[in-house]
């Protein structure tokens, strides 16, 4: 049983952006478009380029294209930060909040459908055991860096 869960753990989010994938399709929202724009929704305007593909889990310079793309689309803007030039902040645009909101109205569904079933205390308890086993991987992950 131990085995399958490190199987599970790595398939899970690949199967919900996947059903996510599908919904927002007809908006003409590739999967790096919407997850980069909900993230930045989420952490809020301003985001240095290196922070969000951080928060997104990509290199920063495989960001770049998809900002530009979100730019040329008129949904982000990208401004010099006042503190360092090199720095880039980026900025949600107002043509953004309505697909925005569709965006969260399909995430929302998504999260209610995939935890169907589960009680509130359930679900607050399977955060927690994830939290756990993530705290556990970043302990490792900064003991093998170490040395």
């Amino acid at each position: 049983m131990h085995q399958n869960i490190g199987f599970r753990l790595s398939r899970l989010p690949r199967l919900w952006r996947a059903i996510i994938d599908r919904r927002l399709a007809p908006l003409g929202l590739t999967q790096t478009r919407w997850i980069t724009l909900y993230h930045l929704w989420r952490l809020g305007d301003g985001q240095p380029q290196c922070d969000l593909a951080r928060a997104i889990g990509v290199e920063a310079p495989s960001l770049v294209r998809t900002l530009d793309q979100l730019s040329e689309q008129g949904l982000i803007e990208r401004c010099p930060c006042e503190q360092d030039r090199r720095t880039k902040r980026v900025f949600l645009t107002a043509a953004a909040d309505p697909l925005l909101e569709q965006i969260d109205e399909v995430v929302t569904q998504a999260r209610r459908e995939m935890l169907a079933g589960l009680s509130e205390a359930d679900i607050r308890q399977l955060d927690a055991l994830l939290e756990h086993i993530e705290n556990n991987g970043l302990a490792i992950q900064a003991r093998e860096s170490e040395g």
